[in-house]
């Protein structure tokens, strides 16, 4: 049987993963419009300076992101930091999840958690097991506030665990926030085995964990890459694709919402992108002639501008490196000059070392759609565009989970999956 030529536009996570996943099955086509693949995961210069355009968490649950890894020659477990669930929030909440079995690691947690009184970690204990006794599924999707209003957690709470859980999870705020979303990521995390729990930060940059691998690894199997290559038009015509005038069996659109908008002549699916909001994420890069010494690998400050704190030269071995999220940041923060930023951010730093020097660089990244708005009752198009040959796969589309690394890698893995089995129907017509 002659394989499929097949085109996957765009090279960040969820393209990556659908091309990676077609290889050997079909011909492959990665049209990328950066010069590097990655999308908004990836090593960035920024004049003279090599940074993460962003700071990213995996944890134990992500098997998609853990499989591709090791199937494209990266060992996850020399790239990532595996560590126990931990929270550390310095003047807040301090939570360890020892290596016990699910679910005695998280309850021990809980009971020996400081920051918290007994009848916060009371209400916070029965909150998670009502969630859990209900398999995790809501009879109606709401905010996040409203869910926890109904459940009793007060102002220690949710100023102490979640907020931060919810703007680092889903990056929008819990007033709008949908619950049933953060309710499948708390499954698949403190729900689950004690291992899909588990941390795993990044020891090197956000390139060498899976874009770069993944675009050397499709080049050896064959796969044409066409890097600095902006596709202009998709059309869908007579059972294939046309890429700018070039025919394909089948394309995979794996680009941002509003570029997928632009890029296919599809009503419906552009109604729909319509309603999908987007919220920014703001990384502030401190280096300091000194080594800063974090009390963790990763800190919050309770009450300060940054959500966590990374410690960059422990992680990665980038001197005197700092970098600072702030997760779903208001206009008023976003307006701020870049200089008031970095001010505000020392401010955080200087709670945890007063005697720290003034940075000798700083540098400001915002990503102003870095994801969609996991507002409560979102509606994100499916995989399939609406014709037999053309699929969607992005953080955007129809998931369980937020804009994560991991919805990224399983759009692609479903996108390819789906068009394997189209193709095979057609083929055994």
């Amino acid at each position: 049987m002659s394989r499929p030529r097949v085109a996957v536009i765009g090279a960040g996570w969820a393209g990556l993963a659908a091309a990676v996943e077609l290889a050997g099955f079909a011909e492959l086509t990665v049209f990328e419009a950066g010069r590097e693949p990655g999308g908004r995961a990836r090593r960035v210069r920024d004049a003279d300076l090599a940074l993460d355009n962003g700071q990213h968490i995996l944890i134990g649950a992500y098997r998609e992101c853990l499989r591709l890894m090791a199937r494209v020659g990266v060992d996850p477990d020399a790239v990532l930091l595996r560590q126990p669930m931990n929270w550390y929030r310095h003047g807040g909440l301090h939570l360890h999840c020892p290596p016990l079995p699910a679910p005695l690691h998280v309850a021990w947690g809980l009971l020996a958690a400081s920051g918290l009184g007994w009848r916060d970690k009371w209400r916070l204990s029965r909150a998670l097991d009502r969630l859990k006794r209900q398999q995790w599924r809501l009879a109606r999707d709401m905010p996040v506030a409203e869910w926890l209003a109904a459940q009793g957690q007060g102002p220690a709470l949710l100023a102490g665990f979640w907020q931060p859980l919810v703007l680092s999870a889903l990056n929008t705020p819990l007033a709008e926030a949908s619950m049933q979303i953060l309710a499948n990521v708390l499954r698949d995390s403190l729900g689950a085995t004690r291992a899909d729990s588990d941390l795993l930060l990044p020891r090197h940059n956000l390139s060498a964990l899976f874009p770069q691998p993944a675009w050397v690894w499709l080049e050896g199997q064959g796969a044409q890459l066409r890097s600095g290559c902006r596709v202009r038009r998709v059309a869908f015509a007579d059972g294939g694709a046309e890429i700018d005038g070039e025919r394909f069996d089948a394309a995979i659109v794996a680009v941002g919402p509003q570029h997928a908008a632009a890029l296919l002549d599809d009503t419906a699916l552009q109604q729909r992108l319509q309603l999908l909001r987007y919220q920014p994420i703001c990384t502030v890069y401190l280096r300091f002639g000194q080594r800063v010494r974090l009390p963790r690998l990763m800190t919050g400050v309770a009450g300060g501008t940054a959500d966590w704190l990374f410690d960059r030269e422990a992680l990665s071995g980038e001197h005197g490196l700092v970098a600072a999220v702030i997760s779903a940041p208001d206009d008023a923060v976003t307006a701020l000059p870049h200089d008031e930023l970095v001010a505000r951010v020392l401010a955080d730093l200087r709670r945890l070392q007063p005697e720290l020097a003034p940075p000798r660089w700083s540098r400001v990244l915002v990503e102003k759609r870095a994801t969609f708005a996991a507002v409560a009752g979102v509606l994100r198009p499916g995989t399939r565009i609406g014709v037999q040959c053309g699929y969607l796969a992005g953080d955007w589309v129809d998931s369980p989970y937020p804009a994560t690394l991991e919805a990224a890698v399983q759009s692609g893995v479903s996108a390819a999956q789906v068009l394997k089995q189209d193709w095979m129907k057609q083929k055994n017509r």
